[in-house]
Protein backbone atom coordinates (compact mmCIF):
# COMPACT_ATOMS: atom_id res chain seq x y z
CA UNK A 1 0.00 0.00 0.00
CA UNK A 2 2.85 2.38 0.88
CA UNK A 3 4.56 1.64 -2.44
CA UNK A 4 1.34 2.43 -4.35
CA UNK A 5 0.95 5.71 -2.44
CA UNK A 6 4.53 6.73 -3.23
CA UNK A 7 4.00 5.89 -6.92
CA UNK A 8 0.88 8.02 -7.09
CA UNK A 9 2.68 10.92 -5.44
CA UNK A 10 5.53 10.66 -7.96
CA UNK A 11 3.07 10.71 -10.87
CA UNK A 12 1.27 13.72 -9.39
CA UNK A 13 4.53 15.67 -9.26
CA UNK A 14 6.15 14.37 -12.45
CA UNK A 15 3.29 15.03 -14.90
CA UNK A 16 3.13 18.78 -14.20
CA UNK A 17 6.91 18.89 -14.18
CA UNK A 18 7.06 17.36 -17.65
CA UNK A 19 4.52 19.87 -18.91
CA UNK A 20 6.43 22.75 -17.42
CA UNK A 21 9.80 21.61 -18.70
CA UNK A 22 9.08 23.00 -22.15
CA UNK A 23 7.04 26.04 -21.11
CA UNK A 24 3.55 26.70 -19.85
CA UNK A 25 0.30 24.97 -20.69
CA UNK A 26 -3.41 25.66 -20.76
CA UNK A 27 -6.09 23.01 -20.51
CA UNK A 28 -9.80 22.81 -19.94
CA UNK A 29 -13.15 21.64 -21.21
CA UNK A 30 -15.52 23.16 -23.78
CA UNK A 31 -19.26 22.61 -23.25
CA UNK A 32 -22.67 23.81 -24.41
CA UNK A 33 -23.81 26.66 -22.13
CA UNK A 34 -27.43 25.50 -22.18
CA UNK A 35 -27.12 21.72 -21.88
CA UNK A 36 -23.68 21.31 -20.32
CA UNK A 37 -22.81 18.64 -22.90
CA UNK A 38 -19.18 18.51 -24.10
CA UNK A 39 -18.44 19.88 -27.58
CA UNK A 40 -16.09 17.58 -29.48
CA UNK A 41 -14.02 19.04 -32.30
CA UNK A 42 -14.11 22.68 -31.13
CA UNK A 43 -11.15 24.78 -32.30
CA UNK A 44 -9.04 26.19 -29.45
CA UNK A 45 -6.04 28.35 -30.30
CA UNK A 46 -4.01 31.39 -29.33
CA UNK A 47 -4.68 34.17 -31.83
CA UNK A 48 -1.75 35.14 -34.02
CA UNK A 49 0.38 32.13 -33.04
CA UNK A 50 0.93 28.55 -34.16
CA UNK A 51 -0.34 27.19 -30.84
CA UNK A 52 -3.68 25.44 -30.92
CA UNK A 53 -5.67 22.27 -30.43
CA UNK A 54 -9.15 20.83 -30.80
CA UNK A 55 -11.32 19.20 -28.18
CA UNK A 56 -11.62 15.43 -27.86
CA UNK A 57 -14.85 13.43 -27.60
CA UNK A 58 -15.24 14.59 -23.97
CA UNK A 59 -14.70 18.25 -24.84
CA UNK A 60 -11.22 18.39 -23.28
CA UNK A 61 -8.30 20.32 -24.77
CA UNK A 62 -4.63 20.91 -23.91
CA UNK A 63 -2.15 23.37 -25.42
CA UNK A 64 1.44 22.85 -24.27
CA UNK A 65 4.94 24.33 -24.59
CA UNK A 66 3.78 27.94 -24.30
CA UNK A 67 6.37 30.70 -23.78
CA UNK A 68 5.67 33.27 -21.09
CA UNK A 69 3.61 36.22 -22.29
CA UNK A 70 0.11 37.53 -22.95
CA UNK A 71 -2.18 35.89 -25.49
CA UNK A 72 -5.77 35.90 -26.72
CA UNK A 73 -7.39 32.49 -26.32
CA UNK A 74 -10.02 31.81 -29.00
CA UNK A 75 -12.61 29.02 -28.95
CA UNK A 76 -14.83 28.55 -32.02
CA UNK A 77 -17.44 26.00 -32.97
CA UNK A 78 -19.96 25.97 -35.83
CA UNK A 79 -23.36 27.20 -34.62
CA UNK A 80 -21.95 28.81 -31.44
CA UNK A 81 -20.79 32.31 -30.57
CA UNK A 82 -17.03 32.75 -30.77
CA UNK A 83 -15.28 33.01 -27.38
CA UNK A 84 -12.18 35.15 -26.76
CA UNK A 85 -10.31 35.79 -23.52
CA UNK A 86 -7.01 37.49 -22.68
CA UNK A 87 -4.65 35.17 -20.79
CA UNK A 88 -1.17 35.75 -19.37
CA UNK A 89 1.44 33.09 -18.67
CA UNK A 90 4.40 33.36 -16.39
CA UNK A 91 7.33 30.99 -16.75
CA UNK A 92 6.24 27.34 -16.53
CA UNK A 93 2.67 28.20 -15.55
CA UNK A 94 -0.20 25.74 -16.00
CA UNK A 95 -3.66 27.26 -16.42
CA UNK A 96 -7.05 25.55 -16.36
CA UNK A 97 -9.82 27.33 -18.26
CA UNK A 98 -13.21 25.75 -18.92
CA UNK A 99 -15.36 27.42 -21.58
CA UNK A 100 -19.15 27.24 -22.05
CA UNK A 101 -20.26 28.37 -25.53
CA UNK A 102 -23.61 29.92 -26.36
CA UNK A 103 -25.61 28.81 -29.37
CA UNK A 104 -26.20 31.55 -31.90
CA UNK A 105 -28.02 32.16 -35.15
CA UNK A 106 -26.35 35.55 -35.57
CA UNK A 107 -24.76 35.73 -39.00
CA UNK A 108 -21.87 37.75 -37.59
CA UNK A 109 -20.86 34.83 -35.37
CA UNK A 110 -21.15 32.04 -37.96
CA UNK A 111 -17.96 30.21 -38.95
CA UNK A 112 -17.39 29.39 -42.64
CA UNK A 113 -14.62 27.60 -44.53
CA UNK A 114 -15.33 28.04 -48.25
CA UNK A 115 -14.03 31.56 -48.90
CA UNK A 116 -10.44 30.81 -47.80
CA UNK A 117 -10.50 27.00 -47.33
CA UNK A 118 -9.90 27.61 -43.61
CA UNK A 119 -12.23 28.35 -40.69
CA UNK A 120 -13.08 32.03 -40.17
CA UNK A 121 -15.97 34.21 -39.04
CA UNK A 122 -18.35 34.98 -41.87
CA UNK A 123 -17.83 38.71 -41.35
CA UNK A 124 -14.06 38.27 -41.78
CA UNK A 125 -14.27 36.20 -44.98
CA UNK A 126 -12.75 37.83 -48.10
CA UNK A 127 -15.96 37.28 -50.08
CA UNK A 128 -19.70 37.77 -49.67
CA UNK A 129 -21.20 34.55 -48.31
CA UNK A 130 -24.77 33.38 -47.77
CA UNK A 131 -25.22 30.61 -45.23
CA UNK A 132 -27.94 27.95 -44.99
CA UNK A 133 -27.62 26.53 -41.47
CA UNK A 134 -28.41 23.10 -40.05
CA UNK A 135 -31.50 24.59 -38.42
CA UNK A 136 -32.74 25.90 -41.80
CA UNK A 137 -32.26 22.42 -43.27
CA UNK A 138 -33.94 20.59 -40.36
CA UNK A 139 -36.97 22.87 -40.52
CA UNK A 140 -37.39 22.44 -44.29
CA UNK A 141 -40.03 19.71 -44.83
CA UNK A 142 -39.03 18.69 -48.36
CA UNK A 143 -36.18 16.35 -49.28
CA UNK A 144 -35.26 18.82 -52.06
CA UNK A 145 -32.66 21.03 -50.38
CA UNK A 146 -32.28 23.08 -53.57
CA UNK A 147 -35.52 24.85 -52.65
CA UNK A 148 -33.74 26.64 -49.79
CA UNK A 149 -31.50 28.46 -52.26
CA UNK A 150 -34.55 30.32 -53.55
CA UNK A 151 -34.48 32.40 -50.34
CA UNK A 152 -30.83 33.46 -50.60
CA UNK A 153 -29.95 36.94 -51.81
CA UNK A 154 -28.11 37.10 -55.11
CA UNK A 155 -29.24 33.60 -56.17
CA UNK A 156 -31.58 33.11 -59.15
CA UNK A 157 -33.70 29.98 -58.77
CA UNK A 158 -35.85 28.04 -61.22
CA UNK A 159 -37.95 24.95 -60.56
CA UNK A 160 -37.38 22.28 -63.22
CA UNK A 161 -39.35 19.40 -61.70
CA UNK A 162 -40.51 17.74 -58.50
CA UNK A 163 -36.87 17.10 -57.55
CA UNK A 164 -35.16 19.28 -60.15
CA UNK A 165 -33.85 22.77 -59.47
CA UNK A 166 -31.78 25.20 -61.50
CA UNK A 167 -29.87 28.13 -60.05
CA UNK A 168 -27.29 30.72 -60.85
CA UNK A 169 -25.44 33.48 -59.06
CA UNK A 170 -25.15 37.03 -60.40
CA UNK A 171 -27.93 36.75 -62.99
CA UNK A 172 -28.46 35.18 -66.44
CA UNK A 173 -30.25 32.16 -65.03
CA UNK A 174 -31.70 29.30 -67.04
CA UNK A 175 -32.77 25.72 -66.44
CA UNK A 176 -29.48 24.48 -67.92
CA UNK A 177 -26.79 26.51 -66.23
CA UNK A 178 -23.11 25.85 -65.52
CA UNK A 179 -21.98 29.38 -64.65
CA UNK A 180 -21.56 28.65 -60.94
CA UNK A 181 -19.52 25.87 -59.37
CA UNK A 182 -21.14 23.37 -57.02
CA UNK A 183 -19.16 21.33 -54.48
CA UNK A 184 -19.72 18.81 -51.69
CA UNK A 185 -17.15 18.77 -48.88
CA UNK A 186 -14.65 20.59 -51.15
CA UNK A 187 -15.22 17.97 -53.87
CA UNK A 188 -16.47 19.02 -57.32
CA UNK A 189 -20.16 18.10 -57.59
CA UNK A 190 -20.37 18.32 -61.38
CA UNK A 191 -20.56 16.00 -64.35
CA UNK A 192 -17.16 15.29 -65.86
CA UNK A 193 -18.13 15.57 -69.53
CA UNK A 194 -20.18 18.79 -69.33
CA UNK A 195 -19.24 20.44 -65.98
CA UNK A 196 -22.96 20.77 -65.25
CA UNK A 197 -24.00 20.54 -61.57
CA UNK A 198 -25.08 17.06 -60.44
CA UNK A 199 -28.37 18.38 -59.06
CA UNK A 200 -30.76 15.44 -58.63
CA UNK A 201 -27.86 13.04 -59.35
CA UNK A 202 -26.12 14.09 -56.11
CA UNK A 203 -24.98 11.42 -53.65
CA UNK A 204 -25.60 13.49 -50.48
CA UNK A 205 -28.56 12.82 -48.16
CA UNK A 206 -30.41 15.73 -46.54
CA UNK A 207 -30.00 14.47 -42.96
CA UNK A 208 -26.21 14.43 -43.37
CA UNK A 209 -25.93 18.11 -44.40
CA UNK A 210 -24.50 20.44 -41.77
CA UNK A 211 -24.68 23.66 -43.79
CA UNK A 212 -24.51 25.14 -47.29
CA UNK A 213 -22.15 28.04 -47.98
CA UNK A 214 -22.88 30.21 -51.03
CA UNK A 215 -20.15 32.55 -52.31
CA UNK A 216 -21.64 35.44 -54.24
CA UNK A 217 -19.07 36.36 -56.85
CA UNK A 218 -15.99 35.01 -58.62
CA UNK A 219 -13.64 32.76 -56.68
CA UNK A 220 -11.39 31.33 -59.39
CA UNK A 221 -8.16 31.85 -57.42
CA UNK A 222 -9.03 29.01 -55.03
CA UNK A 223 -11.45 26.89 -57.06
CA UNK A 224 -10.51 27.33 -60.71
CA UNK A 225 -12.14 29.00 -63.75
CA UNK A 226 -15.52 27.28 -63.33
CA UNK A 227 -16.17 29.40 -60.22
CA UNK A 228 -16.30 32.65 -62.21
CA UNK A 229 -19.89 33.47 -61.17
CA UNK A 230 -19.95 31.97 -57.70
CA UNK A 231 -19.76 28.82 -55.65
CA UNK A 232 -22.17 26.60 -53.69
CA UNK A 233 -20.43 24.31 -51.18
CA UNK A 234 -22.44 21.69 -49.27
CA UNK A 235 -20.71 20.61 -46.05
CA UNK A 236 -21.73 17.41 -44.29
CA UNK A 237 -21.83 16.62 -40.58
CA UNK A 238 -18.99 15.30 -38.43
CA UNK A 239 -19.94 12.23 -36.34
CA UNK A 240 -18.43 13.93 -33.27
CA UNK A 241 -21.18 16.55 -33.33
CA UNK A 242 -24.04 14.44 -34.71
CA UNK A 243 -23.75 10.96 -33.25
CA UNK A 244 -26.84 8.75 -33.41
CA UNK A 245 -29.36 7.22 -35.81
CA UNK A 246 -32.01 9.05 -37.83
CA UNK A 247 -34.78 7.60 -39.99
CA UNK A 248 -37.24 9.76 -41.94
CA UNK A 249 -40.10 8.71 -44.22
CA UNK A 250 -42.66 10.90 -45.94
CA UNK A 251 -44.90 11.30 -48.94
CA UNK A 252 -47.03 13.85 -50.74
CA UNK A 253 -48.44 15.04 -54.03
CA UNK A 254 -47.42 13.44 -57.33
CA UNK A 255 -47.23 10.03 -55.62
CA UNK A 256 -43.98 11.05 -53.98
CA UNK A 257 -42.29 8.98 -51.30
CA UNK A 258 -38.95 9.62 -49.62
CA UNK A 259 -37.18 7.36 -47.14
CA UNK A 260 -33.90 8.51 -45.58
CA UNK A 261 -31.52 6.95 -43.06
CA UNK A 262 -28.37 8.17 -41.31
CA UNK A 263 -26.19 6.58 -38.64
CA UNK A 264 -23.09 8.09 -37.01
CA UNK A 265 -20.90 6.58 -34.30
CA UNK A 266 -17.87 7.75 -32.31
CA UNK A 267 -15.98 4.55 -31.50
CA UNK A 268 -13.17 6.21 -29.52
CA UNK A 269 -10.99 9.32 -29.57
CA UNK A 270 -9.25 8.27 -32.78
CA UNK A 271 -11.95 6.55 -34.83
CA UNK A 272 -15.51 7.40 -35.88
CA UNK A 273 -17.75 6.73 -38.87
CA UNK A 274 -21.08 7.61 -40.49
CA UNK A 275 -23.33 6.26 -43.25
CA UNK A 276 -26.43 7.63 -44.98
CA UNK A 277 -28.94 6.33 -47.53
CA UNK A 278 -31.96 7.72 -49.39
CA UNK A 279 -34.66 6.37 -51.69
CA UNK A 280 -37.09 8.64 -53.57
CA UNK A 281 -39.85 7.93 -56.05
CA UNK A 282 -42.81 9.76 -57.53
CA UNK A 283 -44.26 11.22 -60.69
CA UNK A 284 -43.17 14.40 -62.46
CA UNK A 285 -45.45 17.35 -63.13
CA UNK A 286 -48.05 16.54 -65.80
CA UNK A 287 -46.48 18.68 -68.48
CA UNK A 288 -45.63 17.69 -72.05
CA UNK A 289 -43.10 19.77 -73.96
CA UNK A 290 -44.05 20.16 -77.63
CA UNK A 291 -41.64 19.07 -80.36
CA UNK A 292 -42.05 20.95 -83.65
CA UNK A 293 -41.50 19.16 -86.95
CA UNK A 294 -42.35 21.02 -90.16
CA UNK A 295 -44.19 23.68 -88.19
CA UNK A 296 -46.47 21.09 -86.53
CA UNK A 297 -46.37 20.45 -82.77
CA UNK A 298 -46.10 16.86 -81.53
CA UNK A 299 -46.01 15.38 -78.05
CA UNK A 300 -42.68 14.04 -76.80
CA UNK A 301 -42.13 10.42 -77.76
CA UNK A 302 -40.69 8.07 -75.14
CA UNK A 303 -41.74 10.29 -72.22
CA UNK A 304 -41.75 8.58 -68.80
CA UNK A 305 -42.91 10.82 -65.94
CA UNK A 306 -42.20 8.26 -63.21
CA UNK A 307 -38.98 8.96 -61.34
CA UNK A 308 -36.93 7.14 -58.73
CA UNK A 309 -33.48 7.51 -57.25
CA UNK A 310 -31.22 5.97 -54.64
CA UNK A 311 -28.19 7.66 -53.11
CA UNK A 312 -25.84 7.14 -50.22
CA UNK A 313 -22.46 7.90 -48.68
CA UNK A 314 -20.17 6.41 -46.03
CA UNK A 315 -17.24 8.08 -44.24
CA UNK A 316 -14.52 6.84 -41.91
CA UNK A 317 -12.59 9.28 -39.71
CA UNK A 318 -9.19 8.64 -38.15
CA UNK A 319 -7.66 11.25 -35.82
CA UNK A 320 -3.93 10.64 -35.28
CA UNK A 321 -3.88 13.57 -32.83
CA UNK A 322 -6.45 15.98 -31.34
CA UNK A 323 -5.99 18.56 -34.12
CA UNK A 324 -5.86 16.40 -37.26
CA UNK A 325 -8.31 14.19 -39.16
CA UNK A 326 -7.79 11.69 -41.95
CA UNK A 327 -11.14 11.06 -43.70
CA UNK A 328 -12.08 8.51 -46.34
CA UNK A 329 -15.48 8.95 -48.00
CA UNK A 330 -17.24 7.04 -50.76
CA UNK A 331 -20.68 7.45 -52.27
CA UNK A 332 -22.92 6.79 -55.22
CA UNK A 333 -26.33 7.40 -56.76
CA UNK A 334 -28.60 5.88 -59.41
CA UNK A 335 -31.29 8.10 -60.93
CA UNK A 336 -34.24 7.84 -63.31
CA UNK A 337 -35.95 11.17 -63.96
CA UNK A 338 -36.48 14.04 -66.38
CA UNK A 339 -33.69 16.55 -66.91
CA UNK A 340 -34.49 19.98 -68.35
CA UNK A 341 -32.14 21.63 -70.87
CA UNK A 342 -32.30 24.69 -73.12
CA UNK A 343 -33.00 22.39 -76.08
CA UNK A 344 -35.75 20.26 -74.55
CA UNK A 345 -35.86 17.56 -71.91
CA UNK A 346 -33.68 14.51 -71.39
CA UNK A 347 -35.06 11.19 -70.20
CA UNK A 348 -32.52 10.15 -67.57
CA UNK A 349 -32.25 6.36 -67.41
CA UNK A 350 -30.07 4.64 -64.81
CA UNK A 351 -27.53 7.47 -64.59
CA UNK A 352 -25.01 6.43 -61.94
CA UNK A 353 -22.51 8.66 -60.15
CA UNK A 354 -19.71 7.34 -57.91
CA UNK A 355 -16.81 8.90 -56.02
CA UNK A 356 -13.98 7.98 -53.66
CA UNK A 357 -12.29 10.72 -51.62
CA UNK A 358 -9.43 10.86 -49.10
CA UNK A 359 -8.80 14.04 -47.06
CA UNK A 360 -6.32 15.19 -44.45
CA UNK A 361 -7.33 18.21 -42.37
CA UNK A 362 -5.31 20.03 -39.69
CA UNK A 363 -5.17 23.62 -38.42
CA UNK A 364 -2.52 24.61 -40.98
CA UNK A 365 -2.75 22.01 -43.74
CA UNK A 366 -5.49 20.68 -46.00
CA UNK A 367 -4.92 17.98 -48.60
CA UNK A 368 -7.17 15.71 -50.61
CA UNK A 369 -7.32 13.34 -53.56
CA UNK A 370 -10.53 12.04 -55.10
CA UNK A 371 -11.87 10.16 -58.08
CA UNK A 372 -15.31 10.72 -59.65
CA UNK A 373 -16.91 8.66 -62.39
CA UNK A 374 -20.22 8.66 -64.27
CA UNK A 375 -22.04 5.84 -66.08
CA UNK A 376 -25.16 5.88 -68.25
CA UNK A 377 -26.01 3.99 -71.43
CA UNK A 378 -29.77 4.44 -71.87
CA UNK A 379 -30.41 8.18 -71.36
CA UNK A 380 -31.84 10.02 -74.38
CA UNK A 381 -32.92 13.46 -75.58
CA UNK A 382 -36.71 13.51 -75.94
CA UNK A 383 -36.65 16.24 -78.58
CA UNK A 384 -34.24 14.44 -80.92
CA UNK A 385 -35.82 11.03 -80.37
CA UNK A 386 -39.28 12.39 -81.19
CA UNK A 387 -38.02 13.92 -84.43
CA UNK A 388 -36.27 10.67 -85.38
CA UNK A 389 -39.35 8.59 -84.57
CA UNK A 390 -41.63 10.75 -86.70
CA UNK A 391 -39.37 10.36 -89.77
CA UNK A 392 -39.74 6.58 -89.60
CA UNK A 393 -43.51 6.71 -89.02
CA UNK A 394 -43.99 9.16 -91.92
CA UNK A 395 -42.11 6.74 -94.19
CA UNK A 396 -44.40 3.85 -93.22
CA UNK A 397 -42.14 1.90 -90.85
CA UNK A 398 -43.80 -0.29 -88.18
CA UNK A 399 -44.06 1.43 -84.78
CA UNK A 400 -41.85 -1.16 -83.08
CA UNK A 401 -39.03 -0.60 -85.57
CA UNK A 402 -39.48 3.17 -85.48
CA UNK A 403 -39.24 3.12 -81.68
CA UNK A 404 -36.08 1.01 -81.71
CA UNK A 405 -34.24 2.94 -84.42
CA UNK A 406 -35.28 6.40 -83.18
CA UNK A 407 -32.58 6.29 -80.49
CA UNK A 408 -29.81 6.53 -83.07
CA UNK A 409 -31.15 7.27 -86.56
CA UNK A 410 -33.49 9.42 -88.64
CA UNK A 411 -35.01 8.31 -91.97
CA UNK A 412 -34.69 10.46 -95.05
CA UNK A 413 -37.06 9.15 -97.70
CA UNK A 414 -40.69 8.56 -98.61
CA UNK A 415 -40.88 4.82 -97.82
CA UNK A 416 -38.86 1.96 -96.32
CA UNK A 417 -37.73 1.08 -99.84
CA UNK A 418 -36.88 4.61 -100.94
CA UNK A 419 -34.62 6.54 -98.61
CA UNK A 420 -31.63 6.32 -96.34
CA UNK A 421 -31.06 6.21 -92.58
CA UNK A 422 -28.56 8.75 -91.24
CA UNK A 423 -27.06 8.99 -87.79
CA UNK A 424 -29.06 11.41 -85.62
CA UNK A 425 -28.03 10.35 -82.14
CA UNK A 426 -30.68 10.83 -79.45
CA UNK A 427 -29.00 8.41 -77.04
CA UNK A 428 -26.66 9.75 -74.37
CA UNK A 429 -23.88 7.53 -73.12
CA UNK A 430 -21.40 8.64 -70.50
CA UNK A 431 -18.40 6.72 -69.17
CA UNK A 432 -16.38 9.73 -68.02
CA UNK A 433 -13.89 9.94 -65.15
CA UNK A 434 -12.14 12.68 -63.22
CA UNK A 435 -9.12 12.66 -60.87
CA UNK A 436 -8.37 15.57 -58.54
CA UNK A 437 -5.59 16.37 -56.08
CA UNK A 438 -4.97 19.53 -54.08
CA UNK A 439 -3.11 20.78 -51.04
CA UNK A 440 -3.07 24.03 -49.08
CA UNK A 441 -0.91 25.34 -46.25
CA UNK A 442 -1.72 28.41 -44.15
CA UNK A 443 -0.04 30.02 -41.17
CA UNK A 444 0.49 33.35 -39.45
CA UNK A 445 3.90 34.92 -38.90
CA UNK A 446 4.45 38.32 -37.30
CA UNK A 447 0.82 39.27 -37.89
CA UNK A 448 0.83 38.25 -41.58
CA UNK A 449 -1.44 35.43 -42.73
CA UNK A 450 0.14 33.38 -45.51
CA UNK A 451 -1.65 30.81 -47.68
CA UNK A 452 -0.20 28.67 -50.47
CA UNK A 453 -1.26 25.58 -52.36
CA UNK A 454 -1.66 23.71 -55.62
CA UNK A 455 -4.38 21.93 -57.60
CA UNK A 456 -4.27 19.19 -60.23
CA UNK A 457 -7.15 17.79 -62.25
CA UNK A 458 -7.43 15.23 -65.01
CA UNK A 459 -10.67 14.77 -66.97
CA UNK A 460 -11.36 11.81 -69.24
CA UNK A 461 -14.61 12.66 -71.03
CA UNK A 462 -16.09 9.67 -72.82
CA UNK A 463 -19.55 9.75 -74.41
CA UNK A 464 -18.84 6.78 -76.70
CA UNK A 465 -19.32 9.15 -79.63
CA UNK A 466 -22.90 10.09 -78.71
CA UNK A 467 -22.86 13.75 -77.65
CA UNK A 468 -19.17 14.72 -77.67
CA UNK A 469 -16.67 14.78 -80.53
CA UNK A 470 -15.02 11.64 -79.20
CA UNK A 471 -15.66 9.13 -81.96
CA UNK A 472 -11.92 8.43 -82.08
CA UNK A 473 -11.71 7.86 -78.33
CA UNK A 474 -12.08 9.58 -74.98
CA UNK A 475 -11.04 13.23 -74.62
CA UNK A 476 -8.31 13.65 -72.00
CA UNK A 477 -7.53 16.99 -70.37
CA UNK A 478 -5.03 17.86 -67.61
Amino acid sequence: MRLRFVSLMLIAFLVPALLLADGGAIKGKVTDQETGKPLAGANVFLKGTRYGSSTDVDGNYTIQKLPAGSYTLVVSYVGYARYEKEVTFEDSAVMTLDVALNRTELISEQVVVTASKSAEKITEAPATIDLITARNIDEHPSANIGELLAYQKGVDYIRTGVLGTGMNIRGFNSAFNAKNLQMNDNRLSTLVATSLPLGALSTTVKEDIDRIEVILGPNAALYGPNAHNGLINTITKDPRTSEGTTFVAGGGNHNTFSGRFRHAKVVNETFRYKASFEFDRGQEFNYVDSVYVGGVAFKEFGLDRDFDSVRGEASFYFSPNPTSDFIITSGGSNSNNLGVTNAGRNQIKDWRIFFLQARYVSPHFFGQVYHTWSITDDTYALNQRTQNYLTFIAAGFPEEEAERRSLHEAWFGSSPDQGIALNREANFRDHSRRWNAEAQYNNTWAGFHVTGGFQWQRDIANSKGTFLLDQAGAIELD
